[in-house]
Formats: structure tokens, sequence, C-alpha cells
């Protein structure tokens, strides 16, 4: 009968060591202070009051890098945030060679914005957004991959830049769609020059098109409603007025 408590205890304590992790859990057990084994995920088992555990959340995580004032390439200030996604990839590693993953991934990643930014001209930083991701990424997994930790994704989310150099940046981009509709207005006026001079050309050795041409205009003319009447002379008239001219011009010569 007096082995029943005993007995009892006994049970009481091995199942006290019973232990549950989730699917996304990991146990890191540490025995008399030193690391043991990676438990779960599910039911497993740590010796009572020498065992202790730790669990780690193995899933993505996404940290919101607050918005940070920084000098670009070019000496332009703006202001940048940005958003990173980590996930533990092996958890021994995540709690014994770091205090505290969790500030230690934002802290870098804030750094690293910074000096990223720092090497990059406004410009790119707007244009390249992709580039400067990847590179930003590449940059923290390097220094996280020892901790066990691996950034999947960084991205840039909003940019700021200062009232003034939107302005001077508004005042560029109309300067510019101005160049490009003077650039197609002169290659359309080129363009219609040399449809034009083909067309005179091709007149010029067809009288018969060119009287057409002059009785197209006058129809044209009249639709508009003007007042203003314009009498155009058949070419033949005005061959014919001009050969008179330069004969009586060679008689007067002859004299």
């Amino acid at each position: 009968m007096t082995l029943l408590p005993i007995l009892g205890i006994i049970i009481a304590i091995l199942l006290s060591g019973l232990r549950i992790a989730q699917e996304y859990q990991r146990a890191v057990v540490f025995r008399l202070g030193r690391f043991q084994s990676i438990k779960g995920p599910g039911l497993y088992w740590i010796i009572p009051l020498i065992d202790r555990q730790q669990r780690v959340d193995i899933r993505t995580k996404t940290v919101d890098l607050e918005q940070q004032e920084t000098i670009t390439k070019d000496s332009v200030t703006i202001k940048v945030n940005a958003v990173l996604w980590f996930k533990i990839t092996n958890a021994e590693d995540a709690i014994i060679k770091i205090a505290d993953y969790n500030k230690a991934v934002y802290q870098f990643s804030v750094t690293a914005l910074r000096n990223i930014i720092g090497q990059h001209t406004l410009d790119e930083v707007l244009r390249e957004r992709e580039q400067i991701n990847g590179t930003l990424q590449k940059i923290v997994d390097t220094t996280t991959e020892p901790w066990g930790i691996k950034i999947e994704m960084v991205e840039m989310k909003d940019v700021e830049i200062p009232e003034a150099m939107q302005r001077a940046m508004a005042r560029e981009a109309e300067a510019i769609r101005e160049k490009r509709a003077r650039i197609v207005k002169a290659e359309a006026e080129l363009e219609a020059s040399i449809k034009l001079t083909q067309g005179a050309k091709e007149m010029e050795g067809s009288p018969i098109a060119l009287e057409l041409r002059r009785m197209q205009m006058l129809s044209e003319i009249g639709i508009d409603n003007n007042t203003t009447t314009v009498i155009l002379m058949p070419s033949d008239f005005t061959n014919a007025a001009k050969s008179f001219t330069e004969l009586v011009n060679k008689k007067k010569l002859d004299k």
C-alpha cells in the first residue's frame, strides 16, 4: 500500500515531461545547460527538472522596416521604408548564436537599407527598385545565414521625395514630353515635305493630273463657304504665256 503513493508520484513526474509542439514549431532542448537536441513537431518527452526547452516558430515572418531618412549618392535627402520576410532554417543556431534574432534581423536590415540607398542616385532608386531589393536581400541574407535565418525577400514600399525635388522632376518630365512632341512634329513635317516633293515631280510629268489637282482645290475652297474667289489659270495658258515672254525677251536681245 505504501508503494502506491510513490508510484503515483513517479508517474506524475514522468507525465510532466511530455510536451507537444505544433507543426510550425521546433523545440530546442538543453540538458543541464548544454544543447541536447531539436524536438518536434508532435508529442515528445523531456526529463523533468533536468531538461529545459525553448520553442521556435519556423514560419515565415514579416517585418516592417520603419521609414528611414537617408541621403542618396547625388546628395538628395529622401525617406524610404521597406518590408522584409524571413524564416528560421536552423532552430539551434537561432537560439544559441544570437540573443534576439528578431531584433538583430531588424536592426541589420535597417542599417543595410540606409547604406545601399547611399550608394545609388535618386534616379537609380526610383527606376531600379528590383535590383536594389535583390542586392539588399543578398547583403542581409549573407549576414543572417550563420544565425540559421533565411531572408526570403525584401521590398521597398515607399520613397518619399522633398516637394522641391518633386517640382523639379515634374518640370523635367514636362520638358522631355515637349521635346518629344517637337521631334515628332518635325519628323512629320519632313515626311510631308518629301511626299509633297514626290507628288510635285509626278504632276510635273502629267499635265492632266495637275489640272485635276487644280479642280480639286477649287472644290475644297467652295465647300468651306469662303467669299474669296480664286481663279486658277490652266497650265496650258501659263506655259504659253511663259513661252511668249521668253520669245519677246529673245527678240529684244537680238536687236
